[in-house]
């Protein structure tokens, strides 16, 4: 084997080695990068469904108060009470919202914020900081439940679901309502 036979092996095999190394370099980068979105993506889900579960227990405890002090529901609890319960909700919606801040989209962000006010004019109609019907009352229910499907919609592109909650194959769905009673109907009928 000549000299330069031996020259152009000991290139083959520099050239292998460097590709090897390469491809072993951007495949261990593209491995990490991929590790870290997905981590990531799992703190956003947990994220948002914590503050899901929070807007909505929120919700209950407002619908709770409203029916006690409106008479649709028997009193369980003293006015103290709820108020207390709402407070303490509010403040582990307000940590809710803030891992949102931290972890979100743009767009997911901003249909926070948005879920916020919504869910907002619900609180204060319960806790008498605003007056309003029940038709007022039952609007702004519709609207925080609109309010939720839009950060469901966008918490959904933000981590790359397919599909959709809205749309043709989801129409928008109204408050479940109990029929109404008619004078003489008992709550048992």
């Amino acid at each position: 084997m000549g000299s330069a036979e031996q020259w152009v092996t000991i290139a083959a095999v520099l050239l292998g080695a460097l590709t090897t190394h390469l491809t072993t370099y951007f495949m261990e980068r593209l491995r990490k990068k991929h590790e870290l979105v997905t981590r990531w993506d799992s703190k956003k889900l947990e994220a948002y469904e914590g503050y899901i579960d929070c807007v909505r227990a929120c919700i209950f405890l407002a619908v709770h108060l409203y029916e006690c002090r409106e008479g649709l529901r028997e009193r369980d609890k003293s006015d103290q009470e709820l108020l207390a319960e709402m407070s303490e909700a509010g403040r582990t919606r307000g940590r809710a919202f803030e891992r949102i801040m931290l972890l979100a989209g743009d767009d997911v962000v901003e249909a926070a914020h948005e879920l916020n006010v919504a869910a907002a004019q619900v609180d204060w109609q319960a806790n008498g900081k605003i007056g309003g019907t029940l038709e007022d009352w039952r609007e702004r229910n519709r609207a925080v439940f609109r309010a939720i499907n839009a950060f469901h919609e966008s918490a959904r592109v933000d981590l790359g679901v397919d599909g959709s909650v809205s749309g043709e194959k989801h129409p928008e769905r109204d408050l479940l309502l109990p029929a109404t009673r008619r004078e003489g109907d008992t709550a048992d009928a």
